[in-house]
């Protein structure tokens, strides 16, 4: 049976934890080398050791213009080219109306819109004719949350912009499309309840109790996701929004 990503140059930023990690793990498995990214050398060469083979590690913040740079760079010096473009970087905290700040704002949008915009802006040059780049949102850019008003409006950003991407490249074939995780078990979800196991197993279980399937997501059922958006398997959708939710942002 033929690999999905056989031969291919594949970059994953934010690819150190949950669902980066379990989609670079699974991109080498089908074939791609794959260039992973994360801002903690510790987690990097982790990650690296995790993933075994074809893949190569560059400490980079994507909010960070410099550090963008360098990552395509050392992928054109390196590889040449770019096939497949997992733009996963970014993250946020909870604050309720009241209590933002600017800091919270600014942190939250540099991670999740400047990085992302940056990041697919640097790597224009490199995208081969047919590549596909996907990215990552999330169910809370379709839902009201709580104290994650920021954080869901730089989701929503994310969403918004690939409709229009897809018109500025529709020459080169290239595809953009998005996924939009629901509730997953990562390590930056559990981190939200704080260090008290009792209180992230707590979060974890209201979770749960909000998603038709009953259970909070897998990374590796995100990262079956965008290898299939990734993948020849998704040749003709373009600019569209999969969400991987076990039912949350349909009700």
């Amino acid at each position: 049976m033929s690999q999905k990503l056989e031969g291919k140059i594949a970059v994953v930023t934010g690819g150190t934890t949950g669902i980066g990690l379990a989609t670079a793990k699974l991109f080498a498995a089908e074939g791609a080398h794959v260039f992973i990214t994360g801002r903690r050398k510790p987690e990097l060469d982790a990650a690296v050791a995790a993933i075994g083979e074809n893949v190569t590690g560059i400490q980079a913040d994507s909010a960070k213009m410099d550090d963008l740079d360098r990552l395509f760079e050392t992928v054109k010096a390196q590889k040449g080219r770019i096939d497949v473009l997992f733009s996963n970087a970014g993250g946020g905290s909870m604050l309720p109306l009241g209590g933002i700040t600017e800091e919270q704002f600014d942190d939250t949008f540099n991670r999740n819109v400047k990085g992302l915009v940056f990041t697919v802006q640097k790597a224009l040059p490199l995208l081969s004719q047919g590549a596909s780049v996907v990215v990552t949102s999330s169910t809370t850019s379709k839902k009201g949350t709580a104290n994650f008003s920021i954080y869901s409006a730089s989701k929503a950003a994310v969403r918004n912009i690939v409709r229009s991407w897809i018109l500025d490249v529709k020459d080169r074939g290239i595809r953009f499309n998005v996924v939009s995780p629901g509730s997953t078990e990562t390590p930056g979800l559990v981190d939200l309840a704080g260090p008290d196991k009792a209180q992230q197993q707590g979060l974890l279980g209201y979770l749960a109790s909000t998603i038709p399937l009953g259970r909070v997501g897998q990374p590796e059922e995100i990262a079956k996701a965008v290898l299939f958006l990734a993948s020849d398997d998704a040749s003709f959708v373009n600019g569209a929004e999969l969400f991987v939710d076990g039912g949350q942002a349909q009700i």
